[in-house]
């Protein structure tokens, strides 16, 4: 019988109120997992009163006091580092060598974020007036709201969470469905490294039962939420009858583009992990091939005998390139889309169908699918697929690449393969996106540095680095005057 877990409220772990629970499920072959809490608005505003408690001592406790907290965690998740990996792949599907790095990305940004502890740095600057100093610091915004998405299960929480506390916030936490042992773990690791009961407070649940309890209580400062820009843009249009913050980032169609003296084999590599890394469930992931006339056919053929040779299968395996997709109705969606494309003239090259051969058939696989043929304006290069998916787009000039990769909704990853420095930096100052790459893939971020993307990505706002402080602290100026008199500002006598 599978193990029950239950959710992380006020320092302990309790039964949701409501009874009902939701099975854990390995997308590789359909075991069960683990039975989690199917949570309601009751069990929200539970976690949201005990965050509410411990924000009034939190916030006092001195921020490298805070900090240790969080370096005890790092070391923590160190030790668990292959345990938290293998649990990861049998959740979520990607291989192994991936969900390592999943946690490793966790470790990388608890480190970094326990740094800001000995710093949080405001301003100081010159009064206009003689006697009087003048200076800026950061506040704790208050309750913070994370909703998270499956793909990446610990280093997308760890964006949002390990800045929030560092800066004296407190959290609730709502994890996607499909990834809860991961968020246990988390949860769990912080908790043995001394966290305080009520600051950080973790709820199973489904989206329209939990998220949206979040978004709608108005003791919650900020909701940070990662996910599909349907959902965000609800979000969105939602937080400012309470008057909280949201920050927003909602996917992307990243492109590599490959001028025609780039080195091909090494754009391969990068196209091959960009589109197929992650079964293309990145929103970093490369849909998007967008390769000059003259190298198009050699390059095509490269990839499409690189994807057709890629090992399906469990990620725990070895020599398994590429898992499952994480259920059946993203295998579904996915699936549709292969046949809009086939429908709007795109040249299915390869792939194009669910995987069942041998053990295949237990689990959610899709072949690596790539499409020749493709104008700009068709709906697979223009919308969000989130598979393994790549269409290629054929121009003539840098110029015209550059068009292409900018016109779309997204502005998240982009990538430029080329031996021309100065093409790479037109390239890097003409595409319209918040990630650039030159001669790598589209995906691997750094976590001292920011991450988002433009337009329909996201609203503006950034991740890690030192930007991730901006989204969950307030700004406060302080005066002080010494002179022992009354002065006016701006010269009022």
């Amino acid at each position: 019988m599978a193990k029950e877990y239950m959710n992380y409220i006020g320092g302990k772990w309790v039964k949701s109120g409501t009874g009902r629970t939701y099975e854990n499920t390995n997308p590789a072959n359909g075991d069960i997992l683990g039975v989690f809490p199917r949570s309601d608005a009751k069990d929200v505003k539970k976690a949201i009163d005990a965050a509410e408690k411990a924000f009034k001592t939190w916030r006092l406790v001195p921020a490298p006091r805070r900090a240790e907290i969080l370096f005890r965690a790092g070391e923590l998740l160190i030790k668990r580092k292959e345990e938290y990996s293998r649990e990861m792949t049998q959740e979520m599907g990607k291989v192994l060598t991936e969900t390592r790095g999943d946690v490793q990305e966790a470790i990388d940004l608890t480190y970094y974020a326990a740094g800001e502890g000995r710093r949080l740095l405001g301003e100081t600057t010159p009064s206009e007036l003689d006697n009087k100093w003048a200076m800026s610091v950061r506040m704790p915004l208050g309750i913070i709201g994370a909703i998270t998405p499956w793909n990446f299960p610990m280093a997308i929480p760890s964006w949002k969470i390990m800045p929030a506390l560092v800066a004296g916030n407190t959290i609730v936490f709502k994890p996607a469905r499909y990834t809860p042992k991961s968020a246990l773990n988390m949860v769990k690791t912080l908790e043995d490294a001394g966290l305080p009961g009520g600051v950080l407070n973790l709820i199973f649940g489904h989206a329209a039962e939990v998220g949206d309890s979040m978004v709608a209580d108005k003791r919650v400062g900020l909701i940070s939420f990662t996910g599909s820009n349907s959902v965000g843009t609800d979000i969105a249009k939602r937080c400012p009858d309470t008057f909280k913050r949201v920050s927003l980032e909602m996917g992307g169609k990243n492109a590599i583009i490959v001028l025609e003296d780039g080195n091909l084999d090494l754009a391969l590599e990068g196209i091959i992990w960009s589109a197929f890394g992650t079964t293309g469930q990145r929103c970093t992931a490369c849909s998007r091939l967008i390769v000059q006339k003259p190298v198009a056919s050699k390059l095509t053929k490269m990839v499409v005998d690189r994807a057709k040779s890629l090992k399906l299968g469990d990620g725990l395996k070895a020599g398994t390139e590429m898992g499952p997709v994480i259920n059946e109705d993203q295998l579904k969606k996915i699936h549709e889309y292969v046949e809009t494309g086939k429908r709007e003239g795109g040249r299915l090259l390869c792939g194009g169908e669910r995987a069942t051969e041998g053990a295949l058939k237990k689990g959610s696989f899709y072949k690596p699918t790539v499409f020749g043929g493709i104008k700009p304006d068709m709906t697979i290069a223009q919308e969000e697929i989130f598979g393994p998916v790549l269409a290629i787009i054929e121009v003539s000039s840098l110029e015209e690449a550059i068009e292409v990769n900018n016109n779309t909704d997204f502005g998240l990853s982009s990538s430029v393969y080329t031996m021309d420095v100065n093409k790479a930096f037109v390239a890097m100052r003409d595409i319209y996106t918040g990630i650039c790459y030159i001669n790598s893939g589209t995906i691997g971020a750094e976590v001292h540095t920011p991450f988002g993307g433009t337009k329909g990505t996201g609203n503006g706002h950034r991740e890690a680095g030192t930007t991730a402080l901006d989204e969950c602290t307030e700004w406060k100026t302080i005066f002080v005057d010494f002179s022992g008199k009354l002065q006016k500002a701006q010269g009022i006598d």
